[in-house]
């Protein structure tokens, strides 16, 4: 609550116990402590009335002179003959009729003048910090936020690492700027951009930026903000976005978060056909067919899940462009490290590309974020500069969490995560096609983590074989053989890599066809974790396997499992000296980097590893 609500809520409290005190004193003064009847008898009879007023309930009568401090006498009706007894003793009197109704009037008004004073200030409060407006005039208002030409204050020089995008994106801006040279030939702009991938890659940066470089209104919402609990809510705020981008033409109306608004309808039919989410999407899909492009009104939007949006959103005519914007490879990696490392003071000896070899899978957002936690690392240690070491410890923490110094192992404890991470480390220095082994460490890190392995690739690479996933598995289940080997018992700590080593060999077998004896049959529904630029409607999922066929995966994926497991172990038989030299020397020193390993394993070549058959 700031300072202006606090000072109200204070003025009506100090108002409220004004009142109050007011009507105590108004009762008290108008209001007179009433006397037995017999007293007043009594001083009707001393001749100390002066003159008596009488009403339906009461008898008042205003004393000669005072007595003490009381100027008047009353006291409750009784005797019926008091009037002809008045007249015996020469007192004068007056009847009076008592009217209950302005009484009755503010019991009533009072309490229901000041409930609907108190409603009407909440809703009044609540409905202005909902709608901005400050009332429920306002609730079929649009909420888009908008941008006169370059407020946005980004351009296309503060996006990078996108390169295809944004030349994609720059047609937009050169027909906003020029409308005029695209019709010469008879061409007209696409109604609708869609920009479509993962989460921090830079949609929403991009659709700021082709507002910046075109310098017109820029109407910004999210798809979640069309939505409300009353049915047709969403639909006036649609037509009065489109209304509100018309007049102000040309303009960019940028819709974040599709998804909310666009999903397939008829996806949960058990839900009902008609509601407000479906009443939205009609409205949007009229609307994009209702105006003319040529007036330079376009529309921008963003989602991360294309594979849900309503087919009549992307089909020609509304939707008509869509730019996949990914995640960038080692080249995009280092401009935009180029970008956010304008901000902070970077080491004259620091290469970016060394940086960007350390984050393959990173997206923008990612780096954006390493950029500030190196930062935050140079500045705790009281460094004048942000240098390689800040970065790569930047990059652990972020991958593997924050260091657990006070999670304390016993010797048993920490001789057997030395023998496993150094299991890992072995295995993929051994086998080939394996990524270079960055770091091993046994400082606890993060939830579970007992010690971690760091190998970064040397490129990037899109397309893997099968003995590549093969030895995969392999170095994913060296640290249990490790242990198994040396200590000859199982524990616990190889629970995350057995997950990971049984997703990729039920990939093999499900998804990619990699088991001969199954065919080349995709047995799994698609999984869309790469957003494609083609979404797939809502269909039911394939139908249910044969107990056989499940019966063969599983047998198959566990023959693949069994397989790697004894593929890591005969690489540490094969370097049995080398595995307990590296885990002595872990031990000693709980971290190892890419130079101490290689010198500790200088003549270690990586070769393929043949398992005998059944």
């Amino acid at each position: 609550m700031d300072n202006k609500q606090t000072w109200t809520v204070g003025y009506w409290l100090v108002a409220l116990l004004a009142l109050l005190l007011l009507q105590d004193f108004w009762r008290g003064a108008s209001q007179f402590e009433p006397v037995p009847y017999s007293e007043f008898e009594q001083a009707l009879a001393d001749g100390r009335i002066a003159e008596v007023t009488v009403s339906d309930r009461s008898i008042s009568g205003r004393l000669k002179t005072a007595d003490g401090r009381k100027t008047v006498l009353v006291a409750n009706r009784v005797e019926p003959d008091l009037a002809a007894r008045l007249e015996r003793h020469k007192v004068p009197y007056s009847r009076v009729v008592e009217s209950g109704l302005l009484r009755d009037l503010l019991s009533w008004i009072v309490p229901t003048a000041l409930f609907f004073g108190l409603w009407f200030f909440v809703i009044r409060r609540f409905a202005g910090q909902a709608g901005g407006l400050g009332g429920f005039m306002s609730i079929g208002k649009s909420r888009a936020k908008v941008y006169v030409e370059s407020a946005t204050g980004v351009t296309f020089a503060d996006v990078a690492g996108v390169d295809e995008a944004k030349h994609e994106l720059e047609e937009v801006v050169d027909f906003l700027k020029h409308p005029q040279a695209y019709g010469r030939l008879g061409a007209h702009i696409p109604k609708g951009v869609l920009l479509v991938g993962p989460p921090g890659t830079g949609k929403t940066l991009l659709a700021r930026a082709v507002a910046g470089e075109a310098g017109v209104a820029f109407f910004s919402i999210s798809g979640s903000e069309f939505v409300e609990m009353f049915v047709g809510v969403g639909a006036a705020r649609v037509r009065d976005l489109f209304e509100q981008a018309r007049a102000r033409a040309p303009a960019i109306i940028f819709i974040d978060e599709l998804d909310a608004l666009g999903r397939a309808r008829g996806a949960f039919p058990g839900l009902g056909g008609h509601d407000e989410k479906e009443q939205t999407l009609n409205q949007l899909l009229v609307e994009m067919d209702g105006f003319d492009p040529s007036v330079g009104l376009i529309i921008l939007s963003a989602t991360n899940r294309p594979e849900i949006l309503d087919p009549a959103l992307l089909r020609a005519g509304r939707f008509d462009r869509q730019v996949l914007v990914d995640k960038p490879d080692r080249f995009g990696r280092v401009q935009i490290l180029q970008v956010h490392g304008r901000k902070v003071r970077l080491a004259s000896t620091l290469a970016l590309d060394d940086v960007a070899a350390l984050t393959p899978g990173f997206s923008g957002a990612d780096l954006a974020n390493l950029v500030n936690e190196a930062a935050l690392l140079a500045t705790r240690r009281q460094a004048e500069q942000v240098t390689l070491a800040d970065f790569t410890a930047a990059v652990e923490r972020i991958v593997a969490g924050l260091e657990k110094k006070n999670r304390l192992l016993n010797p048993r404890e920490r001789e057997a995560v030395a023998f496993h991470e150094m299991g890992h480390a072995l295995a993929a220095l051994a086998l080939p096609g394996m990524d270079t082994v960055h770091k091993v460490s046994i400082i606890p890190r993060g939830i579970g983590a007992l010690g971690y392995t760091i190998q970064r690739p040397t490129e990037d690479r899109y397309l893997m074989t099968r003995h590549e996933l093969e030895n995969k598995i392999s170095v994913l289940l060296a640290g249990r053989a490790a242990e198994k080997l040396v200590l000859g018992e199982l524990s616990t700590g190889a629970a995350d890599d057995l997950a990971r080593a049984t997703d990729i060999a039920h990939d093999m077998v499900t998804r990619y066809g990699m088991d001969e004896g199954l065919g080349y049959v995709a047995y799994d529904a698609p999984r869309p974790t790469t957003p494609g630029l083609s979404p797939a409607e809502w269909l039911p999922g394939r139908p249910a396997l044969a107990p056989e066929t499940q019966a063969r995966i599983d047998a198959a994926v566990r023959d693949l499992v069994m397989a790697g497991f004894e593929r890591a172990t005969t690489v540490l038989l094969r370097h049995r000296a080398l595995l307990e030299r590296g885990a002595r020397e872990l031990l000693a020193r709980e971290t190892l980097d890419e130079a101490a390993l290689r010198a500790l394993t200088p003549e270690l070549r990586p070769s393929e590893v043949r398992l005998k058959p059944d």
